[in-house]
This record gives C-alpha cells, structure tokens and sequence, in this order.
C-alpha cells in the first residue's frame, strides 16, 4: 500500500495496528501467538527505527503488553524470552550506529529504552508458581484416554516433542502412530500425502504398519508447513470489499450493503468460492512494504 496525501492517515503500519486492535488482541488466546509472530518480523527485520515514531511507540506497547500478560498468566514464558533476547541485539545494533548513537530524535529513542528495560525487568521478575494443593484436577491426575486428546490437539510438532520430554506418560502417547497420522493429515492433502507414500515405497504396506512420525517430517521437508494453520486466529482478507479484519470479529462486508454487488461479481466471471484468503504476519508486513 502506498501512501499519498488524500489517505496517508489511514494505510499506514501504525494505523492498521490501532484499527485491528492488535495491543488488545494480545490477551486474546486466539489471537496470541499471530501478535508475537508479527512483533518478531517486525524486530528482527530492519529494526523498530525504519518505522516512524508513532508505529514505534506503538509497537514497544505492544511487547509491553505481551511482557505483562504473560508475566500475568505465566504461559508462553519462552515466547516473551526470545522476544526480549531480539530486544536485546536490537539495544546493541543501535547504539553502535552514527558514532555510539542512533539515529532519529534523541528524546524518542531515551523513551524507548526505558520501555525495553521495563520489558527486560517484567521478564527477569517472572516465576513459575505451582498449583496449591487445593486445586484439582491437575495434569498428572487426569486418566490416560483425557491426556490423549490433549496432544491430538497440538499442531506443532515442536511442541509435541517438548511434551514428550516433559512426562514419560506424554512420551509414550506421543509415540502412537494415531498422533503423528492425524497431524499429517491436519497439515497436508492427500495427494501430497500420497506422493511421500510412493517415495518411501509405502503405497501397499497396511496403515497400521506405517511409520507415521517418519511420514509427518518427509512431508514437512517436501512441502513445509501452511502458516495459517499454526495460528488459532489468522487475520483474513476479504478480497469483495478489500478490507483486512479477524474472522473472529467479522466486518461490514460490501455484500451485505449491496445484495446485488455479489450477482455481478458473479456475472463478471469471478468465483465466490475463495471471498477470503488468510494473511500470515510476513504478508501482512508487505502490505506496508516491510
């Protein structure tokens, strides 16, 4: 999107930061870990210092926020860690720029060192505080078949191997072949799961005799895995009114104002089948020519 005069106040990065409610979204359990994707890119790409004042401000808010909320539920500690270890290289690649000082308002850049030593002292102070006694049930107390379902809902294969090395009782659910068969058909299609079959020479061995975690990383290293399915909520795109919006949250569609605007859509040749496409945080970003 490139700004000019007439709508420069309305398409920048910061503008659509505010207008998306990012700074909230971070509490948002859906929405989480699509927030911390983007403040990466953003901090590990060219630098919060290529953006103008007003998005940098902004975004410093939001890795304070992301410092409080977790410091708060005591969940993705380790998402906060690496985005305060790139706060970090991002304090030492500054300062040694223009002669030991960055460049761009002095007073600004004062203001964002104490965010991020804010940030970095939230983080430092967190602590891991066990369950009371009380409070049941607890993890270790749920039956094997409950434990089960738990890990057929993680999506990230990361994480299921962090899992495995957490609990023995994990380890051996993570094991079964049902995990990873499920997990490749969630991430990959069937002709992609086919063609693997073939390379392996695994097409007329019996389902139950297939290595399935072996299949998951074939397909992962052939094919990758989509994006948009790591994330709970995705920012979408709607491709009939141009608007940028969480499906969660919904939005004014142009179709819903104007009944007809569908009918010629459709007369014009183009398919209503794909009216939203999912934005993953590095397209967004280049929305912005980030």
């Amino acid at each position: 999107m490139k700004c000019t005069r007439e709508i420069a106040g309305f398409n920048g990065l910061g503008e659509a930061v505010r207008r998306l409610d990012f700074r909230s979204s971070v509490r948002d359990g859906r929405r989480f870990n699509y927030v911390c994707a983007l403040l990466r890119l953003l901090v590990s790409g060219k630098g919060i210092t290529s953006l103008p004042g007003g998005a940098q401000r902004l975004l410093l808010q939001m890795l304070e926020e992301v410092a409080t909320y977790v410091s708060d539920s005591q969940q993705n500690i380790n998402v906060l860690r690496g985005l305060v270890q790139q706060l970090r290289a991002l304090l030492n690649q500054e300062n040694q720029k223009c002669w030991g000082k960055p460049l761009g308002s002095q007073s600004l850049w004062a203001e964002h060192v104490q965010t991020i030593q804010r940030i970095q002292d939230i983080a430092s102070q967190i602590e891991i505080k066990e369950p009371g006694p009380n409070i049941r049930p607890k993890l270790h107390d749920l039956p094997e078949e409950c434990v089960r379902e738990i890990i057929l809902r993680i999506t990230d294969y990361k994480d299921l191997e962090a899992s495995a090395s957490a609990w023995s009782l994990m380890a051996a659910l993570i094991s079964e072949q049902r995990v990873w068969r499920e997990l490749s058909h969630y991430h990959f299609t069937k002709q992609q799961i086919d063609v693997v079959l073939e390379k392996m020479c695994l097409q007329d061995t019996k389902e139950q005799h297939r290595n399935w975690q072996a299949i998951y990383h074939a397909l992962r290293k052939m094919y990758g895995v989509r994006e948009e399915l790591q994330y709970a909520e995705i920012l979408a795109f709607c491709r009939l009114c141009r608007c940028l919006f969480w499906p969660s949250a919904g939005h004014p569609c142009i179709v819903d104002q104007c009944p007809d605007f569908r009918q010629r859509v459709q007369e014009a040749g183009n398919s209503n089948s794909n009216e939203t496409q999912p934005v993953p945080p590095a397209k967004f970003l280049q929305y912005f020519s980030l």
